[in-house]
C-alpha cells in the first residue's frame, strides 16, 4: 500500500481479544502489520475486532469469509 491509502485507515489494533467469536457473525476481514500483527474483524454489528493471526478458528473464519466473497 502508498502512504496514501495508510492515512484512510483510522482504526488500529493495538489490544487483542483472546476470545473466540461466532464466525456467522463476522461480515469481513483485515490484515494488519503494525503497531502489533493482527486480523481485524468486522461483526455484523459494525464493530471490529482484533485477533491473532495464527490462531486456528481465526484461519478458519477467514477462509469462510473468503468463500462468501467468491460465490457473490
Amino acid at each position: 500500500g502508498s502512504i496514501g491509502s495508510q492515512a484512510m485507515r483510522k482504526f488500529k489494533c493495538v489490544d487483542l481479544s483472546a476470545q473466540k467469536w461466532n464466525i456467522q457473525n463476522l461480515v469481513s476481514y483485515e490484515k494488519q502489520q503494525v503497531p502489533v500483527n493482527a486480523i481485524i474483524f468486522l461483526h455484523s454489528k459494525g464493530f471490529k475486532i482484533c485477533v491473532r493471526p495464527e490462531q486456528k478458528w481465526v484461519q478458519a473464519a477467514m477462509k469462510k469469509i473468503d468463500q462468501k466473497r467468491n460465490t457473490k
